[in-house]
């Protein structure tokens, strides 16, 4: 198992106001899989995912990345994990705005040991014609698919993504999710994403439902449906 979660808890708050956010989730994900994690809004999952990603502190429980146990790490290794082994996609691109799309990607770039090629990448995400342009000039679209091949540069074994088209018409939703089917094809990157649309679970491996911080489902779906053929997006 690629990724293996034990027992997972976190809490939030001191005292009175001390809550159970997390409350022992135990789950796993294969190589290469693409996963969605579904759930009602404060269920735990961004939680969930900031813990795979190091971002968030769990009080107990383990988390297993491609062999690494990451619970228990010192800052300075959190901060080599998320180099070398993750890219993160979120629904506000956060990309620097005094920087071009090339330079925005190229940053990341910098941090990786065995990038991937940049004009390689561009290329195949369809921003090629754009590397010159700044992230005011670009299209919420466009920036979104900057803010992936961002993410992508590092050549990450793990891709996070918080809600990737949730400041997306449907229309873009739907490139920027066919774009991610064809990442995870090409280059077998294993991908997490958290959203609230339930057509985005047809498409991928495996699903998370969590609510109340606990998993209620998970299934693996025996045939992904291709994103161009999703509706309802």
């Amino acid at each position: 198992m690629f990724l293996e979660v034990e027992d997972l808890v976190k809490f939030y708050g001191q005292g009175e106001n001390r809550n159970q956010v997390l409350k022992g989730i135990s789950t796993g994900v294969e190589r290469g899989e693409m996963c969605v994690i579904q759930g009602p809004s404060g269920s735990g999952k961004s939680t969930f995912l900031n813990c795979i990603g190091g971002l968030e502190i769990p009080d107990s429980g383990s988390i297993k990345v491609d062999g690494t146990q990451i619970v228990g790490m010192t800052p300075d290794k959190l901060s080599e994990y998320r180099r070398d082994k993750l890219g993160f996609i979120f629904q506000f691109y956060n990309l620097v705005p005094d920087l071009t799309v090339r330079e925005n990607i190229e940053v990341c770039e910098f941090l990786s040991e065995h990038p991937l090629q940049a004009d390689e990448l561009m290329e195949t995400l369809g921003i090629a014609e754009i590397g010159d342009k700044f992230p005011a000039q670009l299209s919420g679209g466009q920036q979104q698919r900057v803010a992936i091949a961002r993410a992508l540069i590092k050549n990450p074994v793990l891709l996070l993504c918080d809600e990737p088209t949730g400041a997306l018409d449907s229309k873009t939703s739907r490139s920027i999710l066919i774009l991610l089917e064809m990442i995870n094809r090409k280059y077998g990157t294993t991908m997490m994403i958290v959203t609230h649309n339930n057509a985005i679970r047809k498409m991928v491996d495996r699903v998370i439902i969590i609510r109340d911080g606990e998993i209620s489902e998970s299934s693996r779906n025996a045939v992904r449906v291709p994103a161009a053929e999703l509706t309802d997006l």
